[in-house]
């Protein structure tokens, strides 16, 4: 069993190496689209990025 996990330690550290930066990815988007619908000058620019900030946050599981 020690071989297996041996074998597949460095596939497991690069998944979570992955896992890890694509929440930061996201993160820094939605950072930056929430950003967005509040410093927007222009009144639809502010509607567009508050309607994709709701699209990100879609929590309820429909698509």
């Amino acid at each position: 069993m020690s071989v297996l996990l041996t074998a597949l330690e460095p596939v497991f550290q690069e998944a979570a190496t992955l896992s890890a930066v694509t929440g930061l990815a996201y993160a820094g988007a939605v950072a930056s689209v929430a950003a967005s619908s509040v410093l927007f000058r222009n009144s639809q620019r502010r509607r567009d990025a508050r309607a994709t900030l709701a699209i990100l946050m879609r929590r309820d599981g429909k698509r």
